[in-house]
């Protein structure tokens, strides 16, 4: 499957706004290892923009704003990790980051995060059965994850495919607004 309308080559980057740049690059370069890799200071002291290197070409950026509301769980981002509570965020909200990992290093990375004093969600192995997920590993299993969350609560995952998409896992019918049970 290719795009036949644009030559992207993934995500430049992803902005997110920190309330603290400081425990921002503690969790990201400290804690995840992603080096910084550009700072700005936004001109007429609106705020500040600095960018992470996130692998494969990508960076993960933030802004922070003197004058940002704060966010609200539950709306700006999930409340908590899957499996935990509730997935639910708001319409234009950014539900996650799901950052790839490699499958061999996958319950490593787990552990690592544990022992760095990260709290992680159990471990998901996402398949097409009526609950999404499995206890173990199987054929139908297409990625592994597991979540955590920044110290803004913003969520994260570490996740790595295990099997190539086909057409055939394209087959559910696109639900529209009139779907909503909310308005």
């Amino acid at each position: 499957m290719t795009n036949t309308e644009f030559e992207l080559g993934g995500i430049n980057h992803l902005a997110l706004v920190s309330s603290d740049m400081k425990a921002t690059i503690d969790f990201y370069s400290g804690v995840l290892g992603m080096p910084l890799v550009k700072t700005l200071e936004l001109p007429d002291d609106l705020g500040q923009h600095f960018f992470f290197d996130c692998g494969g070409g990508n960076q993960l950026a933030f802004f922070w704003f003197p004058d940002a509301p704060d966010g609200v769980p539950g709306v700006s981002a999930p409340a908590t990790t899957p499996g935990a509570g509730e997935l639910t965020s708001a319409i234009g909200s950014m539900n996650h980051v799901a950052f790839h990992v490699p499958p061999e290093k996958f319950d490593e990375y787990r552990k690592k995060l544990k022992d760095k004093g990260i709290a992680v969600s159990p471990v998901l192995n996402h398949d097409d059965s009526p609950a999404g997920v499995s206890r173990e590993v199987h054929e139908g299993t297409f990625v592994r994850s597991f979540y955590f969350q920044d110290p803004d609560g913003a969520l994260l995952e570490f996740a790595c495919w295990l099997r190539e998409f086909t057409e055939a896992d394209v087959a559910h019918e696109p639900k529209t607004s009139a779907d909503r049970t909310v308005s």
